[in-house]
């Protein structure tokens, strides 16, 4: 149920925080294509109006100046006047009102003879100098529009005389700062993306939690049901007196009844797991010492199969655990390395520190038939027996395995099984 949970709330979250980047995502582009075509029509603009670009002179003297080229910069020139004083109405200054900090350079022998401004003018935009800078490499580009998120200015030649450049710093700006709003909003979205695949996967798996609930309280009230019965019967059956050629028949009731009771035993053992009931015996145990009483309870067992056990325990291994339940693990997964290993093998065990502060790692490998790939996930499985016939033989339900990895999660931690090398690793992780 918790990886049912987990992947339905993983799934949501993905779907949608892709949503939200995709609409940003589109915001912005849209955006951007938006400036980029707003560039390119305030550079074509004059061709558009058939004009030759007058405008009032580039007001730079303080920059040029510093730069050393003022005598480069022609006097400003006043337009020619009515009587009236006024501006001739087909003068281009009135006509032209650009949406950026435009200007246009009149170009003479590849100099700049005359730069004039159509709009605000930026004191930190030295335009002659962007000019000069763009007659050395832009007679091979005769447009530029470069990205808007960086670039310092565009520009564009009209013919061999006149180079029209446009300050992009406002458009950088904008760009930059609906950027900036566009990560805001995905933090903001991305929490509130996390409370509504909560309370959707909560709703969604609500149903099947439920099932599951009531599937795991009729297996335990059918295991507790069944134990008085069965009780009875392997009584009843010790107490009876029967001849030889009856005895057999004895034999098998003793036989199936101690095999029902080893079955309601694990599937009490594995109910009481799935309730997290052994978290209030929780203590500081030391591992390596529970580590090396499992192995040599178990060395016996290993010689009669001729199998040898080889430890790597570190010593002084802390971790807060119910003592028991850590015991049954170990025991499950040594008792099942050593099952599956061919004879004269050797089954190691290795149990260190993790990566982190209080964090397990154990490691029991053995030499044997290699785990399938696609048993690798099932093995956890209760009543999975990648052998059945074997399993039935050797009086194993495919549960061991299903009560180790519970024990391993109500841990804090996990448990995975793969083959490499000629060898099998069950690898469990613990905090």
């Amino acid at each position: 149920m918790r990886e049912l949970r987990r992947k339905t709330g993983t799934t949501l979250f993905v779907l949608l925080s892709f949503f939200l980047l995709a609409v940003l995502l589109l915001l912005n582009v849209r955006a951007y294509a938006r400036e980029a075509e707003s560039v390119r029509r305030n550079l074509n603009v004059l061709e558009e109006r058939k004009g030759a670009p007058v405008g009032d002179p580039w007001a730079g003297k303080k920059e040029a100046e510093k730069s050393g080229s003022e005598k480069n910069i022609p006097e400003k020139k006043e337009p020619e006047r009515t009587e009236d004083n006024r501006v001739p109405p087909d003068d281009i200054r009135d006509m032209m009102i650009m949406d950026y900090e435009l200007y246009t350079a009149t170009i003479k022998d590849g100099q700049v003879t005359e730069i004039n401004s159509h709009g605000e003018v930026s004191e930190d935009f030295d335009v002659y100098s962007a000019a000069e800078e763009i007659l050395k490499t832009g007679k091979k580009e005769r447009s530029h529009t470069g990205n808007l998120y960086f670039s310092s200015y565009s520009w564009l030649f009209h013919g061999n005389e006149t180079l029209v450049i446009l300050n992009d710093k406002e458009i950088r700006q904008k760009l930059w700062g609906l950027l900036a709003e566009s990560l805001v909003l995905l933090i903001a979205g991305e929490l509130g993306i996390v409370l509504i695949s909560k309370l959707i996967t909560g709703w969604i798996t609500k149903p099947a939690e439920e099932a599951f609930t009531r599937q795991k309280e009729f297996i335990a009230d059918a295991s507790h049901e069944l134990k008085t019965p069965l009780a009875v019967i392997m009584t009843s059956a010790d107490e009876l007196k029967v001849s030889d050629e009856e005895k057999k028949y004895l034999d098998n009731i003793r036989y199936e009844s101690d095999r029902m009771s080893r079955l309601i035993s694990g599937l009490l053992g594995l109910s009481r797991l799935e309730n997290s009931e052994g978290k209030a015996a929780f203590h500081e145990e030391d591992i390596s010492l529970l580590a090396e009483k499992t192995c040599m309870a178990y060395e016996a067992v290993a010689f009669e199969k001729g199998v040898a056990v080889e430890t790597e325990i570190g010593e002084g291994l802390l971790y807060s655990c119910n003592r028991d339940e850590i015991e049954q693990m170990m025991a499950t997964l040594l008792d099942n390395a050593v099952r599956h290993s061919y004879r004269d093998t050797t089954v190691r065990i290795k149990l260190s520190r993790g990566k982190g502060k209080n964090s397990i790692v154990l490691q029991v490998m053995n030499t044997g038939d290699p785990i399938p790939e696609e048993d690798r996930k099932k093995i956890f499985e209760r009543f999975y027996r990648g052998d059945k016939a074997r399993g039935r033989e050797e009086n194993h339900y495919g549960l061991g395995l299903a009560i180790a990895k519970r024990i391993a999660q109500n841990h804090n931690g996990d448990i995975e099984a793969f083959s490499e090398g000629g060898e099998t690793v069950f690898r469990v992780m613990l905090g």
